[in-house]
């Protein structure tokens, strides 16, 4: 298995995790303010690198809040397009350095690979903290774990 392999199996991982995480959050009366909030995050996070990545402009901002109608269309956007650029990246494209100002103004040059890596265990962090956010408003939070996912996959779900 190659480091592309890897990132494929992460990027098709965060597009079944980040849509169990709306599923749960459609069947809910109300989504917690916090719980969208932080999802909000994840999702901006991940259209912020894209943008980075294509040297495009962000559509979104760091913390914009979105509802959930707005949540799923950035999903069907940020999610598979994330996807996409591993999918269509070789190994010169994972070294590429990317130049990029943060939100806090610093500046900062950094490898591809290493901003794919980061935005899915990024993405993973904040839907935990969601998890977290549902139960203590009384929900029961979706178990996005990989190996949850892996055992979809295989027909392992009991």
């Amino acid at each position: 298995m190659t480091g592309n392999d890897v990132l494929k199996n992460l990027s098709e991982y965060n597009i079944w995790a980040n849509k169990t995480m709306l599923d749960v959050f459609s069947s809910l009366p109300e989504v917690p303010a916090n719980s969208l909030r932080l999802f909000s995050h994840a999702l901006n996070a991940q259209a912020i690198w894209i943008a980075r990545i294509t040297g495009t402009e962000s559509p979104v901002k760091v913390w914009q809040e979105h509802n959930l109608e707005e949540l799923k269309k950035l999903h069907a956007f940020a999610s598979y397009r994330i996807a996409e650029l591993v999918q269509q990246a070789d190994e010169t494209e994972f070294n590429r350095l990317i130049d990029y100002t943060n939100s806090q103004g610093n500046k900062y040059s950094t490898r591809v690979l290493d901003i794919l890596t980061h935005a899915f265990n990024h993405a993973t962090y904040h839907r935990a903290q969601v998890a977290t956010d549902l139960r203590k408003n009384g929900h029961t939070p979706p178990n996005t774990d990989y190996v949850t996912y892996v055992r979809e996959l295989m027909g392992q779900v009991y």
